[in-house]
């Protein structure tokens, strides 16, 4: 077992579901390999406040099911000093902590990266957001629950829109990356999809249009990431209006609804054996590394990589999304 006899696990950055079954899995096989295990509250600010809690097998009883983040979540600036890393470290030492496993995203494995660079308290990282934008993994957690979110938020719009001739632009999450919005318009038939990561005629809202009145299309479903370079739906559905001012546009912004409810099935499969390989790790030595999963199979990816290097979408659903809309 080495030098780890007690771990520490925190949540950072924005919450997903499956953050919990990550909890209950880091909790769960530490204690089976014979370690102690302690939950930090608020993210790196619990870090620096010493908001730590010791936790059984019973601490994460009847959470695999729950939202959310049982060890709550904050964004702490303190941390982005040197002056704050030094106060965290300290009480890491204190409590005797001898490894952390941080569940968070691009910010947080960033803040675990510098900490591993100045201390000797190794961190691993555990791929939570659900965006499912972090280099070196096919799967971050909460994102087949947002995506299911998505779909079902948009089928429903889907009615409407048909029943009054309406189109309708849905903004979904996504302020860096369009995963959530590639693959639930194909998943819910849409019209058109607008993602950061396509440019020029790929993001032509006017030629999708004409092409739908050509083919006698009475409503539209347009989705559009957030992080879009044209403003956002909102902005979008103005311009297309001023362009088109006989179409009866309406917007819907899907925002915090797409972070909520229980996790499903694959989110807590995948979040569980994360939370048990992040564990491994740590017993193996590893330190400033990332767990994720690649073509079924874990892998270690060192945060370096994982914060540096951009994850682009998967072009031939890009092609797909485009054929499937005619």
């Amino acid at each position: 077992m080495g030098k780890i006899k007690k771990i520490g696990v925190l949540t950072s950055g924005g919450d997903s579901p499956g953050m919990n079954a990550a909890i209950r899995g880091v909790t769960r096989t530490a204690i089976f390999n014979g370690l102690e295990v302690v939950g930090i509250h608020r993210g790196y600010q619990g870090m620096i406040d010493a908001s730590f809690q010791p936790m059984q097998s019973y601490s994460v009883s009847n959470i695999i099911q729950r939202g959310g983040t049982i060890l709550k979540t904050a964004r702490c600036e303190a941390f982005r000093t040197p002056e704050g890393r030094q106060k965290a470290y300290n009480n890491l030492k204190e409590a005797q902590i001898d490894g952390v496993v941080v569940i968070g995203g691009d910010g947080s494995f960033t803040g675990a990266r510098l900490f591993n660079e100045e201390f000797d308290i190794p961190f691993v990282g555990i791929p939570g957001t659900i965006d499912n934008d972090i280099f070196g993994t096919d799967y971050t957690i909460g994102y087949d629950t947002a995506l299911n979110t998505v779909v079902e938020a948009v089928d429903k719009i889907r009615d409407t829109a048909s029943a009054h001739d309406r189109m309708f632009f849905v903004e979904v999450m996504g302020a860096e990356a369009g995963f959530i919005a590639l693959y639930s318009g194909i998943a819910t038939g849409a019209e058109a999809i607008v993602i950061p990561e396509l440019k020029g005629e790929n993001r032509d809202i006017r030629k999708m249009i004409e092409e739908g009145n050509t083919r006698k299309k009475t409503s539209n479903i347009i989705i559009v990431a957030e992080g879009d370079e044209g403003g956002g739906a909102f902005a979008m559905a103005e311009k297309v209006k001023s362009e088109f001012p006989d179409y009866d546009i309406r917007v819907s912004v899907l925002g915090h609804l797409q972070r909520g409810g229980s996790p499903s099935a694959i989110d807590r499969v995948n979040a569980s054996r994360l939370g048990h390989a992040a564990v491994e790790a740590l017993i193996d030595d590893q330190k400033s590394v990332m767990v994720g999963i690649m073509n079924g199979e874990i892998t270690l990816v060192p945060f370096r990589r994982a914060v540096k290097q951009n994850k682009d979408v998967n072009r031939s659903l890009v092609e797909l999304a485009k054929i499937l809309s005619v």
